[in-house]
């Protein structure tokens, strides 16, 4: 039964935020002209990862009766992890999604208005850091589910958050060197399905190393601090107005709320 419930989790999550991705840009949502821009976006995504990290996923963990040094070590050694899978491009979305003209597929400039943005790598590029993620998704979303449904459905939940304004971006590069939208969308509902393939594998992984739990739980902690400040709060640093900054810690605080009032709703029942 949990198994079922991870593979339609992790299919939701990979594939479901593409789909509603497309949604959003099919709507003309997206757009700094919109009430809910990619701004609005990136900020409840990274509120709502931050808050299932420290809220949910840390105390589950540090509810196991395992020592707190080796715990904040195993969260130290994953935060550097993925330092270094950024490195290698296979764990950033850097597609810059905070342009509002980015959402609609048109010729953006750099942040300091001095010509046109230089072209990204090949689509192919985006896909292969796109599936990596994603399969790494889908282990932590297994490992939460493991440990608890509720915790592991709040998780999958963040998951879909933050990947929406990424997967609007990827849909955007791949449009751009492709002839049809709908090979853009089906190409990148690929990459979202291999999280269904990391949930089998993280599942089949933990039910031999269940004494394992606690750190699987850890770096999946680290994985959404590292995406939340290293990935998507830079991209909203950005000089705004008094107005739009209030805006962005609103939805900041939002995703935070929402997550915490979720998980002590899940935990009261």
């Amino acid at each position: 039964m949990t198994l079922v419930v991870i593979l339609l989790a992790t299919l939701a999550a990979g594939i479901g935020s593409v789909w509603l991705a497309a949604a959003l840009m099919g709507a003309g949502l997206g757009s700094q002209n919109d009430g809910v821009g990619p701004q609005h976006l990136l900020s409840l995504a990274a509120g709502a990862l931050l808050a299932t990290a420290f809220m949910l996923l840390l105390p589950e963990a540090f509810e196991s009766g395992e020592s707190p040094q080796v715990l904040f070590a195993t969260l130290l050694v994953g935060l550097v992890l993925f330092f270094l899978l950024d490195k290698a491009e296979l764990w950033h979305h850097g597609h810059e999604h905070a342009k509002g003209d980015h959402a609609h597929g048109h010729t953006h400039r750099h942040e300091d208005g001095h010509g046109p943005a230089a072209p990204r790598a090949g689509g192919w590029s985006v896909l292969t850091g796109d599936s990596v993620h994603c399969f790494g998704d889908g282990v932590l979303i297994a490992s939460a589910f493991v440990a608890d449904l509720r915790l592991g459905a709040v998780a999958a939940l963040s998951v879909l958050a933050h990947e929406v304004p990424h997967h609007m971006g990827d849909l955007v590069v791949l449009r751009q060197s492709s002839t049809s939208r709908n090979a853009a969308l089906v190409k990148v509902s690929l990459a979202g399905a291999v999280t269904a393939l990391g949930g089998l594998l993280g599942y089949l992984l933990l039910e031999r190393l269940h004494v394992a739990l606690p750190y699987f739980l850890v770096i999946a902690s680290s994985s959404f601090v590292y995406v939340a400040l290293a990935d998507l709060i830079p991209q909203l640093q950005k000089r705004l107005s008094a107005r739009h900054t209030l805006h962005q810690v609103l939805w900041l605080l939002a995703g935070m709320a929402l997550v915490t009032v979720v998980g002590h709703l899940a935990h009261q029942h």
